[in-house]
């Protein structure tokens, strides 16, 4: 239940659906718009996890230099998502989302062109810091845009896109590498990449800015008090921003080591081919679809904590027997469905959460930050797998980076109040 320091409401009809059927046409328009991006946005970074193998083979590059261009992106995000979230608070959430999302379409396209691995290292960070603009941006304005009461269940299922996204780009990958030599294949797939842009024109049209953001802007302006970027390390502010940014690094931490890697895993140790091992991932993926669709249920029906201590369990358990206990190529397929779905279904429950932790003037700074914060941590965990893989099994060396990030995932999670049904106000 909710905590008595903030204003709830109850969560009445607790189905997945009710949140939809019961719309505004501005809530219904940020709904689309916002899946449509994560869509593309989970299409844009699993790119490279993708096609890391071809790069690998192609340019003569080592495991650990090839995790290197993950974590260059992830880190770049990291202060990109910061950026863009004090952004959104100064200048408004729609327009930040329509930069950011222009920012890293962009930058795909220039992937495509790359040269040698340091054109692609300095791309894909270029890439990175607009990649983790638009989490921030879109975040917030799906937060203060959806009424309390259903705010769970959309934001979760907004998540969900990140894996019809994932899954767009095994299609074209499959496709790509099936009637294209890898080294034209590859370029091809930052090509795709570059569709995201496309969005800024609904955008433009259809969404307009959460009613709570444009008041407190105003008052802000009309008072001179202006938020500073510094303000969520201030006050009872600085032990929810610290606990937040950990739990956000554990959680991303966890499913980066095992998405960036997941594919070469298949290829090398389990012996599948770039096309034989799809089937795989596409169990994975559809796990994943189903754990965001399941969290968006549980984070309004059980609350945000009850969540995330449930799915971070589940996702150290699936992963060590995914990696360690001696299966076969058939039951790993398997496994696939109930890794993705623990080890994504969580991050429903992300957004909602991290709105409700701050107050309207610095909500895009505070979830901008301690979500990008995670990002920039769990950004390290590919680069260490690759490492760590040069002296051990790539399978023991996802295992244990995962099963230390959801560890801190618990307890983090455990530290933190719940915010179910918090009511969102316009700051005086």
């Amino acid at each position: 239940m909710p905590t008595p320091a903030h204003d709830a409401v109850a969560v009445e009809d607790a189905s997945l659906t009710a949140f939809y059927r019961d719309m505004t046409p501005p809530e219904r328009h940020t709904f689309w718009a916002c899946a449509a991006g994560w869509a593309l946005d989970g299409m844009d970074f699993m790119i490279y996890p993708l096609v890391i193998g071809t790069i690998i083979t192609l340019w003569s590059v080592d495991a650990g230099t090839a995790g290197l261009a993950a974590t260059v992106t992830l880190l770049a995000s990291a202060l990109g998502g910061w950026l863009a979230g004090y952004l959104a608070d100064r200048i408004g959430r729609v327009l930040t989302l329509q930069i950011t999302i222009l920012w890293f379409s962009f930058f795909s396209l220039v992937c495509a062109f790359a040269q040698d691995f340091s054109q692609l290292l300095i791309a894909r960070a270029l890439l990175g810091l607009g990649f983790g603009g638009e989490w921030a941006a879109g975040a917030v304005l799906m937060g203060e845009t959806i009424r309390a009461q259903y705010r769970g269940r959309a934001v979760g299922s907004v998540q969900s896109g990140w894996a019809i996204g994932w899954g767009m780009a095994v299609l074209a990958q499959a496709i790509l590498f099936s009637v294209l030599p890898p080294e034209t294949a590859w370029r091809w797939m930052f090509v795709i990449g570059a569709a995201p842009a496309l969005l800024v024109f609904y955008l433009r049209r259809y969404v307009e800015e959460p009613k709570v953001a444009v008041e407190t802007r105003a008052k802000a302006k009309a008072s001179g008090d202006s938020p500073a970027i510094w303000e969520i390390f201030s006050g009872p502010l600085l032990r929810t921003t610290l606990l937040a940014s950990l739990m956000s690094a554990g959680c991303q931490g966890g499913y980066y080591a095992i998405t960036t890697w997941l594919p070469r895993f298949l290829t090398t140790e389990r012996g599948l081919s770039i096309v034989s091992s799809t089937g795989y991932l596409a169990a994975l993926i559809v796990g994943s679809f189903a754990g965001y669709l399941a969290g968006a249920w549980l984070a309004d029906r059980l609350g945000r904590r009850p969540l995330f201590l449930i799915f971070s369990l589940g996702a150290v358990a699936v992963v060590l027997i995914y990696t360690q206990v001696p299966l076969s190529n058939a039951v790993l397929w398997v496994l696939g469905f109930p890794l993705g779905f623990f080890a994504s279904g969580y991050f429903s429950g992300m957004g909602a959460f991290l709105t409700e932790l701050y107050p309207t003037r610095l909500r895009g700074s505070g979830q901008g930050f301690c979500y990008n914060f995670g990002r920039g941590i769990g950004a390290l965990f590919p680069a260490l797998v690759g490492y760590l893989s040069a002296g051990m099994s790539l399978a023991s060396a996802i295992a244990i980076f995962a099963a230390i990030a959801y560890g801190v995932f618990f307890l983090t999670a455990y530290a933190l109040p719940e915010t179910r049904g918090k009511v969102l106000h316009a700051d005086a």
